[in-house]
């Protein structure tokens, strides 16, 4: 494993107390350079999210290359609009409203205290650490790090260690964009990551599983470090019966198919009416076929990002038939897969038994979940019995059922009359609720995430206060008298 910048080559056997050491360092490091060196200008913030951008966009190609090595196949395009193209438009628009984010705001300050005033003004936190994931590597690395720049700090990055090229490329963008003190890179395994946790960051960042992100959270409480969790579960789409279902299945296929699954807020599981089923599972084929016509060797079409990941994948599958469960494989070109390609055709798992893995576990995969509802009420049920999702999905042009929805049903973010594309909205938050997560970024929310929001009250030359204080008199009783009134 390496440690980066500096960049100090360290083995597997490396304590893993030496590798907490030197990361421990280099933040004490960072954290002293923020005090000495103050809080950065909008000049400073902009010029080294001009650097970053350079940096990435140079490195773009080699980042398409990484990906697809570590996934085993990872399509080109998928990488360039998933992951790169993301990042490029957060890191943009954190440039362009960052002033504006950076302002202080004015508050109401209550008449008795007048004419003093208040206001709002954000500070940077100091050292922002990122824990990152394998499924989006390059987007979920550097979206986080955009919002940080903008309010103003350093960072200290974990990459997966699932996506070890695409790390190694990362760590170059980072080297060359800024110094060791502005931006660091640490590369390991899990036990890096699980010291990396646990430093006394500013604010800590995980993204990734809810299991994990217990250990995450539980292992900054030490510290008191404040986190915010962008975890995942099941996210539900919800169909009305009144709803074309030509409309409503290619955005499934995408959504479901992209990345072959191994998405946060992909659709988990499907709530259709029972009369329109079948019809679901033809249209879910056809459309399948119309994007993916062949699978084994199709460019467009990625692999599962590792052997372990893929055996989780396929023991899912195996149970669920075992159990007599129906189970659609939707393989256009009847194609034979290879292990070794670790490739899964989109499959369908028709009304699955709750006690199975696959209707409790996130499934981040090609597998999709049939539910057949009676009703809309009993779709909300279904969705509301279970913990709550970090997006949901529901077709209707209805307003009165979409707004029925959003009301009765809690999930980080939602979708109406399509899928995954609410992440893509930079003037939006994102972030789960419950076991889904906690905290936002993306969007000023995101700044004010790797901000403190500090208070500030002004007092006039000329005020009041001098009746608030001992000895008290027949003033302030008269004073408290008038304000206790009912």
């Amino acid at each position: 494993m390496t440690f980066a910048p500096p960049a100090t080559a360290q083995t597997t056997s490396t304590p893993t107390s030496t590798i907490r050491d030197n990361m421990l360092a280099t933040l004490k490091t960072m954290q002293r350079t923020q005090r000495i060196r103050g809080i950065p200008s909008a000049e400073r913030r902009i010029e080294s999210i001009d650097r970053l951008l350079n940096a990435l966009l140079s490195h773009k190609e080699e980042l398409t290359e990484a990906a697809s090595k570590d996934f085993g196949h990872r399509s080109r395009h998928e990488t360039l609009a998933l992951d790169v193209m993301p990042s490029v438009n957060a890191l943009k628009h954190a440039k362009e409203h960052l002033k504006e984010w950076m302002k202080p705001e004015k508050r109401p300050v209550f008449w008795a205290f007048r004419p003093a005033r208040a206001e709002i003004i954000p500070q940077p936190l100091g050292v922002i650490g990122v824990i990152s994931p394998w499924n989006y590597p390059i987007y979920l690395a550097f979206g986080p790090i955009a919002g940080a720049l903008a309010a103003g700090n350093r960072i200290m990055l974990k990459p997966s260690e699932f996506t070890p090229a695409t790390a190694e490329v990362i760590a170059t963008i980072l080297r060359e964009a800024f110094d060791p003190d502005e931006v660091s890179v640490v590369i390991g395994d899990a036990s890096v990551g699980a010291a990396f946790a646990g430093l006394p960051f500013d604010h800590l960042l995980f993204t990734g599983s809810t299991s994990v992100g217990r250990l995450v959270m539980r292992a900054a409480s030490d510290n008191l470090t404040p986190v915010t969790l962008e975890l995942g579960g099941k996210s539900p789409v919800i169909i009305s019966e009144n709803f074309p279902l030509s409309r409503a299945v290619p955005s499934l296929v995408s959504g479901k198919c992209l990345n072959a699954g191994q998405t946060c807020i992909a659709p988990d599981y499907v709530l259709v009416a029972k009369h329109q089923r079948d019809e679901l599972i033809r249209s879910f084929r056809e459309n399948v076929a119309k994007s993916y016509p062949t699978l084994a060797n199709n460019r467009d079409y990625s692999s599962i990002i590792n052997d372990r990941h893929y055996r989780r994948l396929k023991a899912y599958l195996d149970e669920a038939r075992s159990r007599g469960v129906e189970v659609i494989e939707v393989n256009p070109g009847n194609e034979s897969f290879t292990t070794e390609s670790r490739k899964i055709p989109p499959t369908l798992v028709i009304d699955p038994p709750d006690d199975l893995a696959v209707s409790n576990d996130e499934i981040f995969g090609p597998i999709l979940l049939v539910y057949s509802y009676d009703s809309l009420s009993t779709a909300i049920d279904h969705v509301n019995d279970r913990p709550r999702p970090l997006a949901l999905y529901y077709f209707d042009d209805d307003k009165n059922n979409v707004d029925r929805v959003l009301r009765e049903t809690i999930s980080g973010g939602v979708c109406i009359n399509e899928t995954l594309f609410h992440v893509a909205q930079d003037d939006l938050p994102f972030g789960g609720v419950g076991a889904s997560g906690m905290g936002h970024y993306h969007a000023k929310e995101g700044f004010e995430t790797f901000s403190k929001r500090k208070p500030v009250f002004y007092q006039s030359k000329i005020n009041g206060m001098s009746l608030m204080r001992p000895p008290f008199g027949k003033v302030i009783e008269q004073m408290l008298g008038f304000l206790l009134k009912s």
